[in-house]
């Protein structure tokens, strides 16, 4: 009994000490997990301090940055409405000119309406008299008909018959005398047919010829236009000249710009570039390029129009297309202020017109005689005469041996192939040497030859010099007991270079010493 309670107190020791450790384990857990959540209250309260305090430095930071972009975009748009601003005003200047000018205009044109108004009634009074005048003219022509028929005793129809037949027998004997002289003029004048051939050819043909220098003078509509051109620093006018290779001259001259280059193709590209900037009012690097591109292709067009209605008016058929491009540069080129395309079409005319006279074919020497100068368009950019580098360029674009020699020969450079070359500088000496057609005086290209043999004949040993095809050729004759050929050739070089040293001419001069063999240099 007593092991029975000793089991029992046991047991229930056992039992309230598990009851005991499971209430303290609990107890235990729940303080556990307070501290847990607590430290999770407080870390979350943490990051949502630490988030609103981001979020207000990232306010204020796109805050600044809206700033920033609001002032830039305002200082752009201030400039943008200065810039504006000052259109307005460029504007409003130029349209008072122009009220001002319109003014000006319409109290000249009151004025001439009040001159015509004065005219009419002064023109309307002469006529009154004037009529009067008539019936009182008209009454005395009646009276001393009447008067003259009393006298002659014959009546007007009667007098006008008798004139008449005097008249039909004095024309009768005037008519013989005149068939007779014609007759015999015509007798006296057989000898020059062919200078009658020539004059035909002229008389049939008419062509115009313009002159042009090596400048050309741009009209502006005033004068603060000119600073526009030059631009800040003068980048605009330095843009300009660098892009056309022309020089832009800006001087005192009222309301005009002069543009200066040798190349006339050049010079009429920045011509009708500055004109059109001029018009449209921009003027800024870009602006320049993108005009002057524009002008370019104008030119070319031009000039490629102007070889076509050459070309379709004469019945030329099959030039390559390089031909007519090279071509077109002769519109804006002069030979002594003749234009060389125009002559070209007008020799074309002429050799057509002497070949149909003589007998040969007028459509090969038309050919050749509009060709014949196709070697100037280039004589500036590669070494030779014009003639010959016109027949050799001819040869590599495919025209045939008679037209290549023809352009080669119309100076006498190579030996005549065919007749076609002595028509073509026959049609070109009559229209280089027509009055009127070239600038230069017959004076000053008689001065100008003159002056070339006083060159020539002041070296030592020269026998004789001599000056052909229009001063474009000088021939010197030298001693060849004081001259060796080594001499000669030196002589040609040293004659050469005095000449470009001493004279202004157009062209290239051929320079050729004569001994026993010739050497030839080209002064340039």
């Amino acid at each position: 009994m007593g092991n029975i309670i000793a089991v029992l107190v046991a047991a229930v020791v056992g039992v309230i000490t598990f009851v005991l450790g499971q209430q303290w384990r609990i107890v235990t857990d729940a303080g556990y997990k307070k501290r847990i959540i607590d430290d999770a209250e407080r870390e979350s309260a943490d990051i949502v301090a630490r988030g609103h305090a981001e979020a207000e430095l990232a306010k204020k930071d796109a805050l600044l940055e809206a700033k920033d972009e609001w002032y830039a975009e305002k200082e752009k748009l201030d400039a943008d409405a200065n810039r504006r601003l000052e259109k307005v005003k460029e504007a409003e200047v130029e349209f008072r000119s122009k009220v001002k000018e319109f003014e000006e205009r319409e109290k000249q044109v009151n004025n001439k309406e009040d001159g015509i108004v004065a005219r009419e009634r002064f023109l309307a009074t002469r006529e009154k008299s004037i009529s009067s005048k008539e019936q009182e003219l008209s009454t005395v022509l009646q009276a001393q008909n009447e008067k003259l028929e009393r006298i002659a005793h014959m009546s007007q129809e009667e007098a006008k018959k008798v004139l008449m037949e005097n008249l039909e027998h004095q024309i009768r004997y005037d008519n013989a005398d005149l068939i007779k002289a014609k007759r015999d003029e015509a007798v006296e004048q057989a000898d020059k047919e062919a200078k009658e051939i020539v004059l035909q050819a002229i008389q049939r043909c008419a062509a115009d010829a313009t002159a042009e220098t090596t400048v050309s003078v741009v009209n502006l509509p005033n004068d603060d236009i000119k600073g526009r051109i030059i631009g800040r620093e003068g980048r605009n006018i330095r843009t300009f000249e660098e892009l056309t290779g022309v020089d832009v001259i800006v001087d005192d001259t009222p309301e005009a710009v002069i543009l200066s280059c040798f190349d006339p193709v050049r010079r009429e590209i920045a011509r009708m570039s500055l004109q059109m900037l001029v018009e449209d009012g921009r003027i800024h690097p870009g602006r320049i390029e993108e005009v002057i591109k524009k002008s370019e292709k104008e030119v070319a067009k031009i000039m490629k129009e102007a070889v076509e209605a050459i070309i379709y008016d004469l019945d030329i058929h099959g030039l390559k297309p390089k031909i007519i491009e090279t071509m077109g540069k002769l519109k804006y080129r002069t030979s002594y202020g003749q234009n060389v395309l125009q002559h070209s079409h007008e020799v074309a005319i002429l050799s057509g017109l002497i070949a149909s006279e003589l007998g040969f074919d007028a459509k090969t020497a038309i050919r050749a005689g509009f060709l014949h100068d196709l070697g100037k368009a280039i004589d500036r950019e590669t070494e030779g005469t014009h003639s010959e580098l016109g027949g050799t360029l001819a040869e590599k674009y495919g025209e045939n041996a008679i037209i290549c020699n023809a352009i080669a020969g119309h100076h006498e450079d190579v030996a005549p192939i065919s007749v076609y070359p002595i028509i073509v500088q026959a049609a070109d000496s009559i229209s280089s040497s027509r009055p009127g057609v070239r600038k230069e005086t017959l004076s000053n290209y008689i001065t100008r030859l003159t002056k070339l043999e006083e060159i020539a004949d002041s070296f030592t040993g020269v026998n004789k010099s001599y000056i052909i095809q229009a001063g474009r050729e000088m021939r010197v004759m030298v001693e060849p007991g004081e001259i060796s050929d080594a001499q000669a050739e030196e002589m040609a070089r040293q004659v050469a270079k005095k000449i470009e040293a001493e004279m202004e001419y157009p062209g290239t001069i051929k320079i050729t010493t004569i001994r026993e063999i010739r050497h030839t240099e080209y002064a340039k």
